[in-house]
């Protein structure tokens, strides 16, 4: 389901959190934006090149076992909690809170993600990402970004150029993060012909009169001029921003 555009000035849709695929084992709870898995939807395959963005809480000491990717960029977004990461590559480690995280799949990782904590759940949104190209050279990296650097602004942390920080993904994208202040607004310039999906973690925002809630996603298209996305913050709230390719 899809809530119409009501902005004249928008080419954009609402995906609700409510409309998300769901998968609930008895230590993960998994909310779909896109088909993953048992859950298919025809009318939300990707975006772009947005492929997969899951929503996961894995309780203590629970989690993914070794199981194996190939040709995608896998971005993980720690909200809350603690995940420990091992990997074919010999990386090892635990990401939390502010940590964002880029695996390049390319010909083949084999990797597991486990809550490491024994008595609080691990909160994350798994960023799947189409590679602009295939068989790439697998790699790893990862990045802490601190709240003051995403505080009432965009806080680019993953870019094809690996500009001001930001993790490098093999493809034409950027994807930013911020934590919006009750009240505050915040802008940001979609050049022509490109795509935008924003997705709320936290809080509730007004985009260009659409009202957000955690969960949501705003999915704006390509227009012959650019657009101004306007965020205005309704309460405190943390939100992802891509910047995509035309759809």
């Amino acid at each position: 389901m899809l809530i119409t555009p009501h902005n004249p000035n928008m080419n954009a849709s609402v995906r609700p959190s409510k409309t998300r695929g769901f998968a609930k084992r008895d230590w993960l709870e998994s909310y779909h934006s896109f088909s993953f898995a048992d859950y298919v939807d025809r009318d939300h395959m990707h975006f772009s090149v947005l492929r997969v963005l899951n929503e996961d809480v894995v309780a203590p000491n629970m989690g993914f076992g070794m199981h194996p990717h190939h040709d995608m960029e896998i971005i993980t977004y720690m909200v809350a909690g603690a995940l420990r990461h091992e990997d074919s590559l010999g990386n090892s480690s635990v990401i939390r809170a502010g940590d964002v995280q880029r695996m390049t799949a390319g010909s083949g990782i084999v990797h597991s993600e486990v809550n490491a904590s024994a008595t609080e759940s691990a909160h994350f949104l798994q960023i799947w990402i189409l590679p602009n190209a295939l068989n790439l050279m697998p790699g790893y990296q990862e990045q802490f970004f601190d709240t003051q650097s995403k505080l009432n602004q965009w806080r680019l942390i993953a870019s094809n150029t690996g500009r001001e920080g930001s993790l490098t993904v093999h493809q034409d994208l950027q994807l930013f993060a911020s934590v919006i202040s009750q009240a505050f607004s915040l802008e940001f310039v979609l050049a022509v012909d490109r795509s935008a999906y924003l997705q709320v973690i936290k809080g509730q925002v007004d985009v260009n009169g659409f009202i957000l809630n955690a969960g949501d996603a705003l999915m704006v298209n390509p227009a012959n001029d650019t657009q101004t996305i306007t965020v205005v913050a309704n309460l405190d709230t943390e939100i992802l921003l891509f910047d995509l390719a035309k759809e």
